[in-house]
């Protein structure tokens, strides 16, 4: 029976434990962070060995946004810039359009090399002054319609190479003051300008296939809960938003949210999440939150099974040197610009 959750693993092999643990508790799917990547043979390997824990076609996720949220990474991998970066890098918006999807389709190329088939991209916050910077460049504009052109882009080139987005992080982090991994950011603008600003790209990629929670109040839907435990909101990206996707929560270790990890579970399924995100690989958090997950039943699988079924089995032609080659002649001037250390993994 396949469960409503996503879980990782600890490091860059499974263990036999885990191994064990995943054929019992059979996850919708996985996800990968930097501590699982060492080069392209060893990531291969772990994501068949993952994928064969399980007795359905399980996704493999990771967070491949590029800046400083990127897993795989140099020198195996190709460094790319952050989301702002493909505005400063053209003088239009159907130019930084043009960059952001062939930037995209470079980094499906990559994935589906590896037989990674989700990638959690595009981020559709819009950031405000003020904000916390766990947004910041991550976002492609300040404003919402250029955030949304962009953001299509991303989702488009993704697709191409056989790899889903998934739209984050809905309905919207970048008015946020707080960072949601360690504390529970309170949004207090009014309905209006939420629906302006914040959750209008969300609306315009309302047909993208896979869309994951924010950890954030809204006050004026609901003054208690976060978006990924709150029915309120949920009702809200699916009524108003029109999104008809697969909803899945942001990581239930984040420290935004109350409780448990059985109970983080239970709350997010029961406002509306489809399936359950838990990312750090501890085995003892895994087993509270299968502990608090469902079977993946009933539209909760036909809203999986869509968004599975709109991944792309044979991916557009791509002559990979031309495309790097033009990719980094469109983006030189920000990368020389931008040059500076690794100082390690980014939170997603």
């Amino acid at each position: 029976m396949t469960r409503a959750i996503i879980l990782g693993c600890s490091g860059p092999r499974l263990t036999q434990a885990e191994a064990d643990f995943f054929a019992e508790a059979q996850p919708f799917g996985f996800i990968l962070f930097r501590r699982n990547v060492e080069d392209p043979a060893q990531l291969a390997e772990l994501v068949a060995s993952l994928r064969a824990c399980v007795e359905h076609e399980a996704p493999v996720l990771i967070d491949q946004e590029g800046g400083r949220v990127q897993r795989m990474i140099p020198p195996h991998w190709t460094r790319y810039p952050p989301g702002a970066a493909y505005l400063k890098s053209s003088n239009d918006l159907a130019g930084a359009r043009e960059t952001a999807r062939l930037g995209a389709r470079l980094m499906a190329h990559d994935l589906h090399a590896v037989g990674i088939d989700v990638d959690c991209l595009p981020v559709l916050d819009v950031p405000i002054p003020g904000a916390h910077d766990i947004i910041g460049d991550r976002a492609y504009a300040a404003d919402p319609e250029q955030v949304a052109v962009l953001g299509r882009a991303a989702a488009e080139g993704l697709m191409a190479g056989g790899v889903l987005p998934v739209i984050k992080h809905i309905p919207g982090h970048g008015r946020a003051l707080a960072d949601s991994h360690h504390d529970l950011p309170v949004v207090n603008a009014d309905r209006a300008h939420l629906e302006a600003w914040d959750f209008m790209p969300f609306k315009a990629l309302s047909d993208m296939p896979i869309a994951m929670t924010a950890h954030v109040v809204y006050t004026a839907l609901d003054p208690e809960e976060p978006a990924t435990t709150s029915r309120i909101v949920l009702d809200m990206v699916r009524d108003e938003l029109g999104y008809q996707g697969l909803i899945v929560s942001d990581d239930l270790s984040m420290k935004a949210l109350k409780g448990d990890l059985e109970q983080r579970a239970k709350r997010a399924l029961k406002a509306g999440c489809d399936v359950v995100l838990h990312c750090n690989g501890d085995m003892a958090e895994m087993q509270a939150v299968l502990a608090g997950s469902k079977a993946l039943k009933g539209k909760r699988r036909k809203r999986a099974e869509a968004a599975m079924a709109r991944r792309v089995r044979l991916a557009e032609p791509l002559d990979v040197v031309e495309a790097r080659a033009r990719f980094d002649r469109l983006m030189t001037p920000y990368l020389e610009a931008k040059a500076g250390p690794d100082v390690g993994e980014a939170q997603g």
